[in-house]
């Protein structure tokens, strides 16, 4: 089968594919259709949070999809409710979950509770949200347009009404208005070059949207589930969010979006919904993940592993100063600053060349998002590889 072929032939050209087809993997390592290994620090974007092909998370789905697949949010589904009570408590904050299939669908999900809770009291309709400059939130139209980066606007506008760019944190305040209703950050910008905010001024601007009664939405796609080293960013910042969103490693691989929200009676029947969203499957997927990282995060494995993969990355940076300006990040979604784009793509090329993963992000960043249950033998295997790839530029 001419994979590459077929697919030119029959699917839509939205990606810029690699020249390669991987068909198995194990942890952190990929295997290509002609048995070529590769360390995988991609993780599928963030995605794949407990390793590919998890013996635990396949054995719990393969156990559901041989019962019940889906019934439709019509009647009670014993996984989502557990999955819900999982999520929540890990959070430890007091809050209830809605279930979708993406990131863009949860943070939908939050824009709709922000605006319903806007119009509920007095006769000022609020409705403005304001997010960050190089903020990425999804690819519908209205998370494009909540996405402040202008490069994302292209080609498909008309978009909704009522989002407001702030350059930083510090400008945020400036723009709260009587019509503003919502502010949503990501703790670290992913797509924006894995850009980590400050915890003060984060702090310091939760605690001015409460004396104004404006919502904070925190999207926790990329950051959730134990990224950073805590369940949540918002749980490492200190803060208490009014809206969080989830997706990426929620499910390990099997497709899940989350809204929380301390608004727990905001939505009536009706307000919002999602066919898939919440379904046996997924669900099933959540509470195997959950139990897996609650595990190995107990166990202090997580914070050893994040302790040796920055110790590592660190040599990495110190060793080829020359090409790179600045390690950041947080726990196991780190980026190193290149002098140029052009330089960032040959790394990135010449690292699957020479059998890893890596990826990039805005302001020349390459960046990392390894498997969560990464091995020590993997981490220093894909450093291996990666100084080679470097070593040819």
């Amino acid at each position: 089968m001419n994979t590459k072929k077929i697919d030119n032939d029959y699917v839509l050209s939205t990606y810029g594919r690699a020249d390669i087809e991987f068909i198995r993997g194990d942890n952190a390592t990929l295997y290509d259709t002609d048995g070529k290994d590769y360390i995988d620090f991609t993780s599928g974007i963030g995605v794949v949070s407990v390793g590919h092909a998890n013996k635990r998370l396949s054995k719990a789905l393969c156990e559901q999809a041989d019962r019940l697949l889906h019934v439709s949010n019509l009647y009670y589904i014993a996984p989502q409710a557990q999955a819900a009570k999982k999520i929540v408590q890990a959070s430890g904050y007091d809050m209830k979950c809605f279930f979708g299939n993406s990131g863009a669908e949860a943070n939908e999900a939050a824009i709709k509770i922000a605006r319903k809770y806007g119009e509920r009291d007095g006769e000022i309709k609020r409705y403005k949200i304001i997010t960050l400059q190089h903020s990425f939130h999804g690819r519908t139209i209205t998370t494009v347009k909540a996405t402040g980066q202008a490069s994302m606007h292209n080609y498909f506008g008309p978009f909704p009404d009522g989002f407001v760019y702030a350059n930083d944190i510090d400008e945020v305040a400036n723009l709260v208005d009587g019509h503003t209703i919502a502010v949503m950050i990501e703790l670290v910008q992913g797509e924006g070059g894995v850009e980590p905010q400050v915890q003060k001024k984060v702090q310091d601007l939760a605690k001015f949207l409460k004396t104004k009664d404006v919502l904070l939405i925190v999207d926790e796609v990329q950051t959730g589930v134990y990224r950073t080293g805590s369940f949540l960013a918002s749980n490492l910042y200190e803060i208490e969010p009014d809206i969080i969103t989830l997706a990426k490693g929620v499910g390990g691989g099997v497709p899940v979006g989350v809204v929380m929200t301390r608004l727990k009676e905001i939505f009536s029947p009706g307000d919002h919904g999602s066919t898939f969203g919440g379904n046996y499957l997924s669900c099933v997927a959540v509470c195997e993940v959950l139990d897996i990282l609650q595990e190995y995060e107990k166990s202090g494995e997580l914070a050893q592993s994040m302790m040796y993969f920055n110790k590592i990355l660190e040599d990495f940076f110190n060793k080829h100063r020359s090409i790179f300006i600045k390690k950041v990040g947080i726990g196991m979604m780190c980026g190193l600053r290149v002098k140029n784009a052009d330089i960032l793509s040959k790394i990135i090329n010449s690292a699957r060349e020479s059998g890893v993963m890596v990826l990039k992000a805005g302001r020349n960043t390459l960046r990392f998002l390894p498997v969560l249950t990464i091995s020590k033998k993997e981490i220093d295997e894909g450093f291996i590889r990666l100084n080679h790839a470097v070593s040819k530029l």
